[in-house]
């Protein structure tokens, strides 16, 4: 059978648009389907390089019996979590209730109203491991919601109020410098002094946590460089073209998941470039412009795990032969999605380090990049939207997340080039109000989700990170006060969840501390604009007299006054600017 997700902008959905299973995608008609049928909906939930996502739909989602058991008793909905991640967010906090190994494929059982009365995750079709097979899970499923009706009912109605209940965050003031440094102690206390890093088995990158460690205030450098050295000499990176994988399946960052993710890798040149790990840093650019790069300019969402050799699917086979080897297999297939969010990341990542290291090229991409998600991931009326696919944007709404990693991205670009207009462009982006999943909020589960830091920035402190960014080149008080009200309501759970709450933290540090900007209004190739680029500043600026002033007419404060002569450098800190300077040697000290 062809189902309906032939025709979407998710190449996730379009792998299953030839299962027997009667998908419908996410939206208000598989809701109506169920209603009219007065069936539970199974909710299935993964992403185009998950590997245990690719397993079950072979196993299952592909099988003709398992799928006549679906379409009789249940309407299937297939979800791209890169493409809805507030609804995949919602979804994972109800499948807490009932199981604490969370991942993907996500498996979730709705009422016709949407409220989660079971879930899981991979099953397989057979019983093992404590595990009950796929079938069983939907024969029981099936017969609770015809035989028992009211208790499912009421469990579901027991998970949606827990959830709301802890949706609720209070306020709270921002944590100063003590309270940074027990944060910091906190995770440092989880450090593997063996094999780097933090925590067991699985072991991801936690890059958002590495970047809290790398704040002055955190003074946890020193951590941050070991569990990047660690993860640069092992399996986990690529030792062709410098990309580093998901994560490790053993503690010493060996047996990796290996799809290789543009979030995870954007974050990491980041790390690195703040650690001094320059070869790091040019391996990475290597692989984020030589592989997730797409036409247009744009990076896809991720390289998947498996690749087709000798005729079989293989997982890992790919990345583990030489460069020689490699070049005689066709390579894993890249999610050519183009989500606004991610791209962001990858534009302000490539944008810092081509500006610090010189590589004009990166800069080059990283505008490109700009340019292509600005036009492209665009909705009927111009708000932006969560993602595109070969120039066609797709209907989800772009979350929180989204905006704020893209304006944050071109404001470090308006930096890195010298060109005002990012910066106004991203106080646009930011100006551009939210809107809801429509499909969620009809169904009240828009309030419930997640506010901490995984594998990148959370609404609330990406959104921040913009506004902070915005703050420092004088676009107005109000960016600080915007900072610190999204900040403010979740630092009690970030104290007490240190690991968790990596992006708020280093937000929270950056507030709790005086800032310093360098504008220097020089050459780009002269000693007075590289002293400005390795100077440890929150904010440099290299620009010429005209780019100075384009700035400041744009209403960025910070560059009033500063276009009269070429040559000198502006050194501010502690919210006090020093006299202007011609010596290079100045702004080392």
């Amino acid at each position: 059978m062809t189902n309906r997700l032939a025709d979407t902008l998710s190449p996730y959905l379009r792998a299953h648009a030839d299962n027997p299973v009667d998908w419908y995608p996410w939206g208000e008609e598989a809701f109506a389907e169920a209603h009219r049928r007065d069936v539970p909906l199974l909710i299935s939930i993964g992403y185009s390089t998950c590997h245990w996502c690719h397993v079950m739909a072979r196993e299952s989602f592909a099988d003709e019996v398992t799928a006549a058991q679906i379409n009789e008793h249940f309407v299937a909905v297939k979800i791209d979590r890169e493409e809805h991640p507030d609804v995949d967010t919602a979804f994972m906090a109800a499948a807490s209730a009932f199981t604490k190994s969370l991942g993907w494929p996500l498996t979730v059982f709705t009422t016709p109203a949407g409220r989660t009365f079971y879930a899981g995750t991979y099953f397989p079709t057979e019983a093992r491991g404590g595990m009950p097979s796929f079938r069983d899970v939907l024969s029981a499923v099936s017969e609770a919601w015809t035989d028992r009706r009211a208790e499912v009912i009421q469990s579901a109605d027991a998970v949606s109020d827990a959830l709301h209940q802890a949706a609720t965050v209070g306020a709270g003031g921002l944590p100063d410098a003590a309270a940074i440094a027990t944060a910091s102690a906190a995770i440092l206390q989880r450090e593997d002094h063996r094999h780097g890093g933090f925590g067991g088995a699985p072991k991801f990158p936690m890059a958002t946590t590495l970047r809290f460690l790398q704040h002055p205030l955190a003074g946890g450098a020193d951590a941050a460089r070991r569990a990047l050295d660690a993860m640069a000499a092992s399996e986990l990176r690529d030792p062709v073209d410098g990309g580093f994988f998901r994560y490790a399946t053993r503690g010493d960052w060996t047996v990796p998941h290996y799809e290789r993710m543009l979030i995870d890798n954007a974050q990491l040149m980041d790390v690195a470039l703040a650690a001094g790990r320059e070869d790091v840093v040019r391996g990475i650019a290597e692989f984020l412009l030589g592989v997730l790069r797409r036409d247009g300019g744009a990076f896809g969402a991720a390289q998947d795990s498996e690749s087709w050799i000798d005729g079989r699917r293989s997982e890992g086979g790919y990345y583990r032969v030489d460069a020689a080897a490699r070049a005689s297999l066709q390579p894993p297939a890249v999610d050519g999605k183009v989500l606004t969010g991610w791209n962001g990341l990858a534009i302000g990542a490539l944008a810092r380090a081509g500006a610090r290291l010189g590589e004009r090229e990166w800069v080059d991409a990283a505008a490109a990049a700009a340019e292509h998600v600005l036009r492209v991931n665009r909705g009927a009326a111009g708000e932006l939207v969560r993602s595109s696919l070969d120039g066609i944007p797709a209907a989800a709404v772009a979350t929180a997340a989204d905006t704020g990693l893209l304006a944050d991205g071109l404001l470090a670009l308006a930096l890195a080039t010298g060109d005002a207009e990012w910066a106004t462009r991203a106080l646009g982006v930011l100006a551009q109000p939210l809107r809801e999943d429509p499909v969620m909020a009809a169904r009240g589960l828009a309030a419930v989700g997640d506010d901490s830091d995984g594998d990148l920035p959370s609404g609330p402190a990406a959104r921040a990170s913009a506004h902070l960014s915005a703050w420092l080149l004088g676009a107005g008080e109000e960016h600080r006060e915007q900072a610190v009200a999204l900040c403010a309501p979740l630092v009690e759970r970030a104290r007490q969840h240190p690991l968790a709450y990596g992006a708020l933290l280093r937000l929270s540090a950056a507030l709790a501390g005086p800032p310093r900007q360098v504008v220097a209004v020089a050459a780009r190739g002269g000693a007075l604009a590289d002293a400005a680029r390795a100077a440890d500043a929150d904010v440099v600026a290299v620009v010429t007299p005209a780019q100075t002033r384009a700035f400041a007419d744009a209403g960025f404060s910070l560059f009033e006054g500063k276009d009269a002569a070429e040559g000198v450098a502006y050194d501010c800190r502690d919210f006090v600017c020093r006299l202007p300077t011609s010596d290079p040697s100045a702004l080392s000290v």
